[in-house]
């Protein structure tokens, strides 16, 4: 009885000591069915989300400390679109377990990499692929209009990217406006759109482009501006008023925010 009561006492005062672990703050994850399985969809922040399929986890531009990843797999693929720092983020990066993963990145990514990740890192241009891991990953443009020297986004830096999945086109706009790139995309079947100004378009420049290619689905992101956040309802209502098949999914990509 004494040994137990002893037990007990230095189980408890371990407790006391052990630090508290936070939670994420995270909506729920969105499946969506593919020929290999289902894709899992995790909203991070902004334009931060993870991906999971046929075993392999995605992070997309991660972002926002490494706490906003507790509880998720270590990525077999990451995906970064810019060099801003709400894209390229080393202190995230530095506080994940990265060391299997292949990072596909623009060469302008590529050189401001820090050099412990050189081995790991495989750079596509605007209109190249990379086929691994069972997926195929495409570099799109994106960039802001006019196309001037001082633009925030100038054409060629930065990857918008798709990728193909289980029969499934996943298209991840990255940082632009409604380019013609974006307007002529075929055939995706879920789409990650931005829509923050000044950085990148409005709602109705968004909406207008998203009727325009015609996703299955698609996800208003990346949409906290100078302003505050863009209103996705607004999107939704205009997108859904043109087109009714385009399933417009409203997450909350800013749990923090009030």
């Amino acid at each position: 009885m004494k040994v137990t009561l002893l037990l007990t006492a230095a189980l408890a005062a371990f407790a006391l000591q052990a630090p508290a672990q936070t939670a994420p703050s995270r909506v729920a994850a969105d499946q969506i069915p593919t020929q290999k399985g289902p894709l899992t969809v995790q909203p991070i922040t902004h334009g931060s989300v993870v991906f999971t399929w046929n075993g392999k986890t995605i992070y997309v531009d991660p972002y926002g400390g490494a706490q906003a990843y507790a509880g998720l797999a270590a990525p077999d693929v990451i995906l970064i679109t810019d060099i801003h720092g709400d894209h390229l983020d080393p202190k995230t990066l530095a506080g994940l377990s990265v060391g299997k993963a292949l990072l596909v990145v623009p060469p302008a990514v590529a050189e401001q990499l820090p050099a412990e990740y050189q081995p790991q890192i495989r750079i596509l241009r605007n209109g190249q692929r990379l086929d691994t891991l069972g997926l195929r990953v495409a570099a799109i443009p994106m960039y802001n209009l006019p196309q001037t020297a001082d633009a925030r986004h100038p054409k060629g830096r930065g990857n918008g990217y798709v990728l193909t999945l289980g029969g499934k086109n996943v298209y991840l706009s990255g940082d632009t406006e409604d380019i013609a790139e974006m307007r002529a995309l075929k055939g995706i079947d879920v789409a990650f759109v931005c829509m923050n100004l000044p950085y990148t378009m409005d709602v109705p420049q968004a909406a207008q482009a998203v009727l325009a290619f015609q996703p299955g689905i698609v996800y208003p992101y990346h949409y906290r501006g100078q302003n505050g956040l863009s209103d996705v309802a607004a999107f939704q209502k205009t997108v859904n008023a043109a087109n009714r098949k385009i399933d417009v999914r409203l997450r909350n990509w800013y749990p923090a925010t009030k």
